[in-house]
């Protein structure tokens, strides 16, 4: 015969795991510190003008 299971706990045991989940992802996402948000944007920056100033023709604007 199987065990006895409180389905209450059970469930917030799994709500409280999808919530960590979440949080975890929301960590990644969202936690850098401004310094390393203004270094990624301004490497992004360098590469956008590396791009454009190898660019062999000017694209034409409509």
């Amino acid at each position: 015969m199987g065990e006895v299971v409180n389905l209450r706990k059970w469930r917030r045991a799994r709500e409280k795991a999808e919530a960590e989940a979440q949080a975890a992802a929301n960590r990644a996402a969202f936690g850098r510190t401004k310094a390393e948000k203004q270094r990624a944007a301004t490497e992004a920056a360098q590469r956008d003008a590396l791009l454009e100033g190898s660019r062999m023709d000017t694209p034409e604007k409509p």
